[in-house]
Formats: C-alpha cells, structure tokens, sequence
C-alpha cells in the first residue's frame, strides 16, 4: 500500500527526530512528558458525586423534617 502524503510527512519528522539524537546520552535528549491523565472521565467522576452528595443531602433533609415533626 502506498504511503499518503500525511503519512510521509510524519515518516519524515520522525526521522528527522530519530536523527538528531542518534550518538547522544540518554540525558541529554529531551522527553516529551504527556499530562497525567484521570483513570475515569470528567463527566462518570461528576455523576459519581451527584449520587454521593445527593443521596447525603437528601437523607439529612429527612433526618432534619423527621426530627422536627
């Protein structure tokens, strides 16, 4: 299969990385760090707390009308 035209270019930056720390320590060639990524989204994590937080808020609110009456 044939390379597109995208795909060489990225053969071709890579490469070109490749070459530039060919001969190097490994101290001296810089590494990228990727951000440290969360094991659950955003979005399952708020979810989580809305059934947490309103299941507590929703019990002290019984506990509280129960006490009173």
């Amino acid at each position: 299969m044939a390379q597109t035209p995208q795909q060489r270019k990225a053969n071709a930056q890579f490469a070109k990385l490749q070459e530039a720390k060919m001969g190097k320590p490994t101290e001296a060639i810089k590494k990228k760090e990727k951000p440290a990524k969360l094991p659950i989204s955003v979005g399952w994590l708020y979810l989580l707390l809305f059934v947490v937080c309103g299941g507590l808020f929703v019990e002290l609110v019984r506990i509280i009308f129960g006490f009173f009456s």
